[in-house]
């Protein structure tokens, strides 16, 4: 019988701050949540218009942190491993935020190229999709800073092998020999919001700004990869769990329901619209909002809209699982490490 890993998984964007303790069993190709949370952090708090963390945006997430540092202290992972993504990468100041994670955590953030973090989520995405009919998958993440697109094929983590080649990535969720194509585009729900969407609720001028600015974004992506050939459109992080939570007419967040679910493009353009019309009071009465998207859900929501629209796609299969459980995946595994 096969014995699992225990490992700690942290992820630091734009926006929040998530952890994941699990239990990893590679043989099986099982992952077991041991303690899985998100504090809404915003830590990329104006970096898009001043290229520096917010000393109080930085507070925010070491205080966070150190709660965080208790729950693995006291779950006794083998391995622990944090990942920073957008925030970190644009602001100048980032060392100040490695000098405060190692001083809670005693180690290092891996400041992440979007490369690395776009073949971490479709890891953590596809990994239980493996067997299924569905493949090939493009999986996109949309953060508070970027959103990441691959597009490859699922397969079950044993027996995958990494041979990094201009422009795509092999290893853990993808089949030996199949490139993972992936790219990082700087349309976050954070940054729209910051750039754009100002106005409570925004108002039309602004709405066209930030269509235009991710139409110009989804142009790079289809210079970069034939997303439209993609069989099925796997979406993760916040931005597409809320708005499928609202699609699905919940009262509550409940993750077990969102997980899953498949929401048509017609529900995700009418809960967009609807999100855009509202005031942020109005949105934050909604059961399904946490109340640190509130102001930032519109843009996310524009994002997964014009994504479905621009490729063609009639649905988009909604996962809770992302890069936290790829980062899991990954330490489970120390042979394989997705490429630099």
């Amino acid at each position: 019988m096969s014995a699992a890993t225990r490992v700690a998984a942290i992820d630091c964007g734009t926006n929040a701050l998530r952890l994941l303790v699990a239990d990893v069993d590679w043989a099986a190709g099982r992952l077991v949540d041991v303690d899985r949370r998100m504090e809404i952090v915003r830590l990329g708090q104006g970096v898009d218009s001043t290229g520096r963390l917010a000393p109080e945006a930085l507070n925010r997430t070491l205080r966070a942190l150190q709660g965080y540092a208790r729950i693995i202290a006291d779950a006794s992972p083998v391995a622990v491993r944090m990942v920073a993504t957008s925030a970190a990468r644009d602001a100048t100041n980032a060392a100040d935020f490695v000098r405060g994670v190692n001083d809670v955590l005693g180690l290092e953030p891996e400041v992440l190229t979007g490369q690395q973090e776009a073949y971490l989520s479709f890891t953590g995405a596809t990994a239980e999709l493996s067997g299924q009919s569905g493949s090939p998958y493009l999986v996109v993440d949309i953060g508070g800073g970027s959103t990441e697109f691959v597009l490859g094929s699922a397969e079950p983590p044993d027996g995958a092998e990494i041979t990094p080649g201009a422009g795509t990535l092999d290893g853990v969720g993808a089949p030996r020999g199949a490139g993972i194509t992936a790219i990082s585009v700087d349309i976050g729900c954070v940054r729209m919001t910051e750039r754009h969407l100002r106005g409570d609720p925004p108002a039309a001028a602004e709405i066209a700004a930030a269509a235009a600015d991710i139409d110009a974004a989804l142009d790079v992506v289809a210079a970069a990869m034939p997303a439209a050939d993609a069989h099925t459109l796997v979406g993760l992080a916040g931005s597409v769990t809320t708005v499928a939570g609202l699609a699905l007419g919940l009262s509550h967040y409940d993750s077990g329901l969102i997980h899953h679910s498949r929401v048509r493009a017609d529900e995700v353009s009418e809960q967009t619209r609807r999100l855009l019309r509202q005031t942020r009071a109005q949105r934050g009465a909604l059961g399904v909002m946490h109340p640190g998207r509130v102001d930032v859900i519109a843009g996310g929501a524009m994002v997964l809209a014009q994504v479905m629209r621009r490729f063609g796609f009639a649905e988009v299969l909604v996962s809770e699982h992302d890069i936290l459980d790829g980062i899991a995946w990954a330490m489970a595994r120390p042979a394989l490490a997705e490429p630099r």
